[in-house]
């Protein structure tokens, strides 16, 4: 895939002028990218911060994307998606696991000498 790209501000007016001869997902190892083809051009859509191709985690959101766009038809072409990678690709760590891990031991010595003091104070 060694197409340009085209960002959503120009990928939405060339919709809405109906001006897209078709639209395409295709699967990656991370998701899906979108192709698009408008006269002889073929781009895939980018990034907004990156400028890189965008690629969505998910089949549905791609969908959610196009229908926001107002392109109903389009083609899935799912040989090069591997869902474990998408998967993996969604998978976080328990974050407070790692925050606990991170500044457990600190805030239970704090806490710990806290209840201490105020058991000593009242009683």
């Amino acid at each position: 895939m060694a197409k340009t790209t085209i960002d959503h501000a120009t990928l939405a007016r060339l919709a809405e002028a109906d001006l897209l001869r078709a639209a395409q997902l295709v699967g990656q190892a991370g998701g899906w990218a979108l192709s698009v083809k408008f006269g002889v051009a073929e781009r895939l859509l980018s990034a907004q911060r990156t400028g890189k191709v965008r690629l969505f985690r998910k089949l549905e959101t791609a969908v959610e994307y196009l229908r926001g766009l107002g392109i109903v038809r389009f083609e899935v072409d799912s040989a090069g998606y591997n869902a474990e990678v998408a998967k993996a690709a969604r998978q976080r760590p328990d974050r407070a696991e790692a925050l606990r891990k991170v500044h457990g031991s600190a805030h239970d010595k704090r806490f710990r000498e806290a209840v201490k003091k105020l058991l000593e104070e009242t009683g």
